[in-house]
């Protein structure tokens, strides 16, 4: 970077390169904006590269290894599996490499500007933007802030080589003996399994009152019955209150029922949430609103107080997703052009890739009835489909909730083999103002996890086949 007398024009700056970021960028820039997008990080951000995409892969890895140790079930059975960790780490490198590639080929391909550096505002048409060495001034018509989280540490557990944060825990050379896991959220229940499934010892404490909090407990339970079927440890209601750290692990004190108790392990695995990378920008200097959680207050076009600046991700109000940082992006480049975009939650899903999986699109039975819905709940286990049963995968179910006066799919919920892609199809109907005869006329191909969808709507409609 050549240090800027001058400053650099733009019609829209995108800063942060991470889901939301590159996407907004790719839209403006398909929008016929000039733009540029600048990360002090790697393209992809979090989710590509210590996030949402190697933590699947490692998910993955443990499950191949959980698979190739056979099932008496089939009458498949092996002597010994093996695994070479750092060819796992490798493996799971490619993959990130690969997606980050992919995500430096499509900015370019749109005639993106990538810069790589720190940004701070001077005011609500410039910023500076500075590395090492370097810096240089540009200014905008429009910006797009998409700077991401980074996980909570809570004060007693200060991160180091064995107080781990979600990315240390991606990135071990070695498959530990017993791991304490503090959080048993969306990222402590993922990595926790898959670290289970490699043969860790694993002892969640979580001081709510049930894991995964979210979702349904009779989809919680599920994931608590295979994770002890693994041997891990679920303490709720768990205080965590300080780590020793020793040559070659950790001693946890923690305090539960009453009764403060210690647990020794290889490695403490912290992952209590995330906070907003909204410091140290120079936001202030702009005048832009902020929540007191440090989040920035949008309104329906992502735009800030601010009319010129707009703010998406895991920055602004409601949960920290890649794919609503996505949706969002598309927005705000979107109402930079002109266009009438605004943003609609009604059919975002959540998902956890734990065992089974968890999806939730849309209302849940509470939700709808709270919202002042009378509702009709249809409700078929995996354990009826053909499929799942030959996939030897056959616990968990799929629940509609739908409008009694005419069926309008309001929510969905599922716990069971690929669920996080099933979801989908909910989506779309609770999307498209669809209804369980929708659904149910829609002819699946079998046999499919997917007909599960249509079986749980021809329940709603009262004419159930597969189903007394």
């Amino acid at each position: 970077m050549v240090v800027g007398d001058f400053p650099i024009e733009l019609d829209t700056l995108v800063v942060g390169a991470g889901p939301g970021g590159y996407v907004a960028a790719i839209r403006a820039a398909q929008l016929g904006q000039k733009v540029t997008i600048v990360d002090k990080g790697s393209l992809g951000g979090v989710c590509l590269n210590v996030g949402c995409i190697p933590s699947k892969a490692l998910i993955q890895a443990g499950h191949q290894v959980e698979n190739a140790h056979g099932s008496a079930d089939l009458g498949i059975s092996t002597e010994k599996v093996s695994v070479d960790f750092s060819k796992v780490q490798e493996w799971k490198a490619s993959v990130v490499n690969k997606l980050t590639s992919g995500v430096e080929g499509l900015l370019k391909g749109n005639k993106v500007d990538i810069v790589s550096g720190e940004v701070y505002f001077v005011d609500k048409n410039t910023a500076k933007v500075m590395d090492d060495k370097n810096s240089q001034t540009y200014t905008f018509n429009n910006c797009i802030i998409a700077t991401g989280s980074s996980p909570i540490e809570i004060p007693t557990f200060k991160f180091s080589d064995r107080v781990l944060d979600s990315t240390g825990a991606l990135n071990l050379d070695e498959i530990p003996k017993k791991m304490v896991v503090i959080g048993a959220g969306y990222v402590g229940s993922e990595l926790g399994s898959a670290y289970a499934n490699f043969g860790t010892e694993v002892v969640f404490l979580e001081g709510a009152k049930d894991i995964l909090s979210g979702f349904e407990k009779q989809m919680t339970q599920l994931v608590k019955k295979r994770l002890k079927k693994k041997g891990a440890t679920i303490i709720t209601e768990a205080m965590a209150k300080g780590v020793e750290e020793t040559k070659d692990g950790v001693k946890v004190t923690y305090e539960a029922k009453g009764k403060e108790e210690t647990v020794e392990a290889d490695y403490v695995l912290v992952t209590v949430g995330r906070r907003p990378n909204t410091e140290e920008i120079g936001l202030e200097q702009v005048g832009i609103e902020m929540t007191d959680r440090g989040l920035v207050k949008v309104d329906k076009q992502c735009r800030t107080n601010v009319d010129n600046i707009y703010a998406i991700g895991d920055i602004v109000d409601g949960p920290p997703l890649a794919h609503k940082a996505s949706y969002e992006g598309k927005i705000a480049a979107e109402a930079i052009s002109g266009e009438k975009s605004e943003i609609d939650y009604i059919g975002i899903p959540a998902v956890a890739f734990t065992e089974p999986e968890l999806a939730t699109v849309g209302m849940s039975e509470a939700e709808a009835k709270e919202a002042g819905y009378e509702v009709k709940v249809a409700k078929f286990p995996f354990a009826a489909n053909g499929r799942a049963l030959s996939l030897n995968n056959s616990d968990g179910f799929l629940k509609l909730v739908t409008r009694k006066e005419d069926g309008l799919v309001l929510g969905g919920q599922i716990a069971g083999p690929n669920a996080s892609d099933m979801i989908s199809e909910v989506g779309l109907a609770v999307e498209a103002g669809m209804t369980a005869e929708d659904l149910a006329l829609t002819i699946h191909a079998h046999p499919t996890l997917g007909e599960i969808t249509m079986e749980a709507a021809e329940v709603a409609l009262g004419t159930p086949i597969h189903m007394l």
